[in-house]
C-alpha cells in the first residue's frame, strides 16, 4: 500500500486506538447525536481490515458487512456496560464467544513481527471477538472507559497510573474538549 493510500484510509478510519475491538467500534461516530457510519460497504469493511492487519480475504460480501456491523454493535453494548460498570448482557455474550469460535485464525511470524491469518472474513472477525473478550474479561477489565466527549463516546482502555483518563485521544477529542473550554472562556 502507497503513503498516499495510507493516508486516506486514515481519513476514513479512526485508527488510533490501542485495543482491536474498540478500534472497530470506532467504524461508527457521534453515537449520541448524526451516527456517521463508515462501514458503508463491503470495501470499506476489507479497507479497515486491511489496515488493521486482518487482511485474510479478497472478498469481502454484503453478509460479511453485516455479520462485522452486528459484530461492532455487540462489542459496543459490552463496552458500554463494563464502562459503566455493569454486566454483560447474555445474548452479547453468547455471541462475542459464537463469533470468536466461529474462524480459524492462526498466528504466524513474519519479518519479525506476529501477525494473523486466516482464509475468510470471518476469521477476522473471530480475532476481533476474540480481542473484545480479553479486553472486556482481561486484566484491565476495570480500566475500560467510554469517551467523555459527546459525539463520540468511543471505548478505551485508560492506561494512565492514575486511573483518570477522560477522552479516547489526546490529540483528537481531548484536544476538542479543551479548545471548547477554552473558547466559552
Amino acid at each position: 500500500m502507497t503513503q498516499g493510500a495510507s493516508l486516506d484510509i486514515r481519513t476514513i478510519f479512526r485508527l488510533d486506538n490501542a485495543v482491536l475491538a474498540f478500534r472497530f467500534t470506532a467504524t461508527i461516530f457521534d453515537r449520541a447525536g448524526a451516527a456517521i457510519e463508515r462501514l458503508t460497504d463491503p470495501g470499506r469493511l476489507r479497507l479497515w481490515l486491511h489496515a488493521s492487519g486482518l487482511d485474510f480475504s479478497d472478498e469481502v460480501t454484503a453478509e460479511d458487512l453485516t455479520a462485522a456491523k452486528a459484530l461492532r454493535e455487540c462489542i459496543h453494548r459490552a463496552g458500554a456496560a463494563v464502562a459503566d460498570g455493569g454486566q454483560i448482557v447474555a445474548a452479547d455474550v453468547r455471541a462475542l464467544n459464537a463469533l470468536s469460535r466461529n474462524g480459524n485464525p492462526y498466528r504466524v511470524l513474519e519479518k519479525g513481527e506476529v501477525r494473523w491469518r486466516g482464509a475468510s472474513t470471518a476469521d477476522a472477525l473471530s480475532v476481533i471477538a476474540a480481542d473484545a473478550i480479553y479486553t472486556l474479561g482481561g486484566p484491565d477489565r476495570d480500566r475500560v472507559k467510554a469517551c467523555s466527549d459527546e459525539h463520540c463516546h468511543g471505548l478505551y482502555v485508560d492506561t494512565t497510573r492514575a486511573n483518570n483518563r477522560r477522552w479516547c485521544n489526546m490529540n483528537t477529542c481531548g484536544n476538542r474538549a479543551k479548545k471548547a473550554a477554552l473558547a466559552r472562556r
